[in-house]
């Protein structure tokens, strides 16, 4: 009952709206409002992944003088 109530509300102010200027209306807000709390939520998660990652690294504990040989050459991929 209340739908239809507010739906007779709205339909003279539609009326009022010049019919060749197009808006996004309501719709558009809602899904910009969802979609920008979507962005916020998702930056937040990469934000609390990203102070878990340790970004120093860590020191090499041999040495060349200590293991007596060259460092080995990467092996081409075969593929």
């Amino acid at each position: 009952m209340s739908a239809s109530l507010a739906l007779t509300h709205l339909v003279p102010l539609a009326k009022e709206v010049d019919e060749n200027k197009v808006t996004p209306g309501v719709l558009g807000f809602i899904v910009f409002a969802v979609m920008a709390v979507a962005v916020w939520g998702l930056m937040k998660s990469m934000n609390k992944h990203m102070q878990k990652v340790d970004f120093k690294e860590a020191p090499d504990t041999k040495t060349k003088a200590e293991t007596g040989a060259a460092p080995a050459e990467p092996k081409p991929h075969q593929g």
